[in-house]
């Protein structure tokens, strides 16, 4: 943990996914003050008709991208508001996502829920001091 993880409909080069993966690592790991080795990233491509949401009421359903991110419980809403939006970005700029069809869902987790054998066991719980 942090479990970054990004479902899109699209096949993309693993050039491509690299770069993002490393991107958001970077992102995530400097705006929410965590050791890099600890960010997973996954990028599911589940094809065609693999996502969908109805943005309008009485719309059909269009594609679209979900991101989900499983993180340590406890940093502020306008933090987690500024990371969805900074990984966003990297998926607007390298996959070419459209922003209106992304979406971003957290997921909170205490530190005695995530597992890092070569860390040391368990993540610490998320403390104010870490900002």
């Amino acid at each position: 943990m942090p479990y970054l993880q990004l479902d899109v409909t699209q096949t993309y080069p693993v050039t491509t996914k690299r770069l993002l993966a490393q991107r958001m690592s970077e992102t995530y790991a400097r705006m929410m003050s965590v050791d890099i080795r600890r960010i997973s990233v996954a990028i599911r491509e589940l094809g065609e008709g693999g996502v969908w949401r109805i943005p309008e009421v009485g719309g059909e359903p269009v594609p679209v991208a979900l991101m989900m991110l499983d993180i340590r419980k406890g940093r502020p809403p306008e933090l987690r508001m500024e990371v969805a939006q900074a990984l966003c970005a990297h998926c607007i700029e390298i996959l070419d996502i459209r922003e209106d069809r992304l979406n971003v869902e957290f997921t909170q987790h205490t530190g005695d829920e995530m597992y890092h054998p070569t860390l040391g066991g368990y993540s610490p719980d998320w403390s104010p001091d870490e900002a």
